[in-house]
């Protein structure tokens, strides 16, 4: 996983007044709401005796240990310890580490490292996707490392084998390009141009235009956001969040703008994710199977010119890890 990155980690409807404790980026972590409703995160362990926070409360918007009362603010800052007084003295080791959250477009977003930057940037999020969208949502379990899931949405070739009774159909084999166009540091394009196979070898991506934003297309901000830019009124989002090295958690989304009746937009949108989830899991039987489980620019696999997003993909990777080391 790759240090110093705002990563996906929950949805907003998951964090309500209390806390709840999960595993992120191997990590067990709490999350809760302070008064003013700011999403807070920090390890799930007490540093007085070692017992999980998240089975505690939340007072006055701080976080209360449930063994012995300690409250923690939202810096990790011991602020009370019932046993020595309201007034009493708190030792200055007393404290849990957390991390910075932030929270948009009903996600929630923690920057994993060790010492923010004093101007700590806000996450990227897709700027096509406008207010005029509503969205149905899914979770969907992983037996696989998050890399693994990412470079699946970011497969071209293998539609018409996976997905041959759904997404795949029409037996496009011959895989053109595909073009990948990078739209600053953190995000790149992937245009597909797959067609059937007439005899001629596919052609390369220096031979190839990329078409318009507005056309289709698939589109990754690092660490762990994609969008499948479907049509200017449907798109398919996904956040891929680590739960570990060996898990990960699928948070599904599907977007749409065509019906724009709030409630009977947002119940359409709804109604397409179990045919999202299908065609998910339709991977995930052979993702899961992959080995290594993290991926990696050299872990022996033999590429070719279609695996061209995926290059990408490993490339930049191991750059912003080489990058969490100097």
């Amino acid at each position: 996983m790759i240090r110093n990155q705002w990563y996906v980690v929950l949805e907003s409807s998951e964090v309500k007044k209390q806390p709840i404790g999960t595993t992120r980026l191997g990590e067990k972590m709490v999350f809760w709401r302070d008064e003013s409703g700011k999403v807070n995160a920090a390890v799930d362990r007490c540093p007085h005796r070692g017992v999980e926070l998240s089975r505690g409360k939340v007072q006055e918007g701080h976080l209360q240990c449930p063994f012995h009362g300690f409250e923690f603010d939202s810096s990790g800052k011991c602020v009370l310890v019932p046993a020595n007084g309201r007034n009493g003295v708190i030792p200055a080791a007393m404290k849990v580490k957390t991390y910075p959250t932030y929270e948009a477009h009903g996600l929630i977003w923690l920057w994993w490292g060790e010492t923010p930057p004093a101007e700590l940037s806000t996450p990227q999020f897709f700027d096509n996707l406008g207010d005029t969208f509503q969205y149905g949502s899914a979770r969907d379990p992983w037996d696989a490392h998050y890399s693994r899931v990412i470079e699946n949405q970011l497969d071209v070739v293998h539609l018409p084998f996976i997905h041959s009774r759904t997404i795949g159909r029409g037996n496009r084999t011959i895989v053109d390009g595909p073009v990948v166009e990078w739209k600053g540091n953190h995000m790149f394009y992937t245009y597909v141009f797959n067609r059937l196979d007439d005899g001629t070898p596919p052609r390369k991506p220096s031979e190839l235009s990329p078409r318009k934003p507005t056309d289709f297309h698939l589109e990754f901000i690092f660490p762990n956001l994609w969008q499948n830019h479907i049509s200017e009124k449907v798109r398919v989002v996904a956040a891929f969040v680590p739960v570990d090295d060996n898990h990960t958690l699928l948070y599904l989304r599907f977007y749409q703008n065509f019906l724009k009746l709030p409630g009977l937009g947002k119940l359409v949108a709804q109604l397409a994710m179990p045919s999202n989830v299908y065609i998910a899991h339709e991977d995930r039987r052979v993702v899961i199977t992959q080995q290594p489980k993290p991926s990696g620019l050299k872990i022996g696999e033999v590429l070719i010119q279609g695996d061209l997003p995926i290059i990408e993909y490993r490339r930049k990777r191991a750059a912003l890890q080489e990058a969490c080391k100097s």
